[in-house]
């Protein structure tokens, strides 16, 4: 007990320190802008990427999700942001002990066949253990770290400087909805009865499907910090980098249903399509599928926000202005001038780019998955901060963030498909009300909250 309250006293000095840090650099911005001094971005930047490098919690994934929405900080905190570690260090044997023992009492080994106590994976909540059970299963065994509600609670009070640092910079987006959008999806991360109930949601959406595979809840060896599942076996992504075209188009096919038929069936995304959140499995030498892996950071969606995805997409492929517009107010942007709208459709261009275009290609062409969106949110950036400032609705959070994080896994596959049939295909006679209808039956079965 007496190393886990060392380590609780050590968190919470260090989260001490960066918040006197984060102060100190807000209280310098808003002394240059007092004085009339420019203000030095790339060394408030640095100087921010500093105070927080010692942090393994949750507020390095949140780098990286600002770094995709254009003006939601300075493009120079989102490329300092983006370069830090998100994963944390495995705990030890006496560690997991402990906190399967505070999970599941005293007794908790003998409800296994058999427990690795060491991780066989680490993130920045919590690490992943192989266990069997009693009745042969092999089983994945996640383990939230202890004290995670008050390092969530700590970072997002860390993000709140930074976006009140940003404000003084007269900013092109307003984050007041950003925030409360990430606060609500961090918070819920913490809730592994939540995540049991998204999974069993996906294993539903996916019961006859052979592309995707999602694994098995064990409710009676889970809690709300401990989440129990099937183990599935398979390769990770990067493993296919070299493999034949064929074989790397067959993933890219798999994990674009696994993200389009959810969203347009059943208003849910998983959101966050980080390459270790999925895995390969094969049949007979070649890739058959994907297991879909983590449930933590999902959103569900209002029919008619996913009636708005539907229509900008219709909006841009008939050059229909109007539609558009309807499409981004359907979202929740409210009072766009001419220049504010064309702005937002250059974003939306890029993002809807390959599914407009009626051909076999690449996601993005002559781009690496580092670059990619960067040429265009660079434009945005500038038309935004000239025209703006805008309010982002917070429904476009995470959809933006895991669209630009596809577009990233299908680049590191160099897949190349008709992305335009593949998306018709999966929106092909859509309608609100069969949506609806669909979304209300498959969340009360599974227990999920409607959006």
């Amino acid at each position: 007990m007496a190393n886990e309250e060392n380590r609780f006293s050590a968190r919470a000095a260090r989260y001490m320190k960066v918040g006197a840090n984060v102060g100190s650099i807000a209280a310098r911005v808003a002394g240059e802008r007092l004085f009339g001094v420019e203000h030095d971005r790339s060394r408030a930047a640095a100087d921010l990427a500093a105070a927080l490098g010692g942090l393994k919690g949750p507020l390095m994934k949140v780098a990286q999700l600002l770094s995709t929405i254009p003006e939601a900080i300075p493009a120079e905190y989102a490329r300092e942001l983006t370069q830090l570690q998100s994963a944390a260090p495995p705990m030890g044997p006496a560690f997991a002990k402990r906190r399967m023992q505070a999970e599941l009492g005293p007794d908790w080994a003998s409800r296994f066949a058999a427990f690795d106590v060491e991780a066989a994976a680490s993130a920045s909540l919590g690490q992943v253990h192989r266990a069997t059970s009693l009745d042969g299963r092999a089983l994945a065994v996640k383990l939230q770290y202890p004290d995670m509600a008050s390092a969530v609670e700590a970072d997002l009070t860390q993000l709140k400087a930074i976006f009140a640092i940003h404000k003084r910079m007269s900013p092109a987006v307003e984050t007041g909805e950003i925030l409360k959008e990430i606060a609500a999806r961090l918070r819920e991360e913490l809730d592994y009865e939540l995540e049991a109930r998204h999974t069993q949601l996906y294993a539903l959406i996916f019961a006859d499907d052979p592309l995707i595979r999602v694994p098995e809840i064990v409710p009676e060896l889970s809690t709300k910090r401990l989440l129990s599942m099937t183990w599935l076996d398979g390769a990770k992504l990067l493993d296919y980098k070299d493999a034949p075209l064929d074989d790397r188009n067959a993933i890219a096919r798999a994990m674009f249903r696994a993200w389009w038929f959810p969203f347009s069936h059943y208003g849910v995304i998983h959101g966050d399509p980080h390459l270790g959140n999925y895995s390969v499995f094969e049949q007979a030498g070649h890739p058959a599928g994907i297991n879909l892996l983590d449930y933590g950071c999902m959103r569900s969606f209002r029919p008619q926000f996913v009636q708005g995805v539907i229509d900008l997409y219709r909006g841009l492929l008939a050059g229909d202005r109007e539609r558009v517009v309807h499409a981004y107010e359907t979202w929740g942007f409210l009072g766009l001038s001419n220049e504010l709208i064309d702005g937002l459709t250059i974003w939306a261009r890029f993002i809807y780019g390959p599914l407009l275009d009626d051909r076999e290609r690449a996601i993005a062409e002559h781009t690496s998955p580092g670059e990619y969106g960067r040429k265009e949110a660079m434009t945005v950036h500038q038309i935004l901060r000239d025209k703006g400032p805008v309010k982002i609705p917070r429904e476009f959070v995470f959809m933006d963030r895991a669209a630009i994080g596809l577009g990233g896994v299908f680049l590191h596959l160099g897949a190349r498909q008709n992305w335009y049939r593949l998306f018709n295909e999966t929106i092909e006679g859509f309608d609100l009300d069969e949506l609806t209808s669909r979304q209300h039956a498959a969340f009360n079965a599974t227990r999920v909250p409607l959006p």
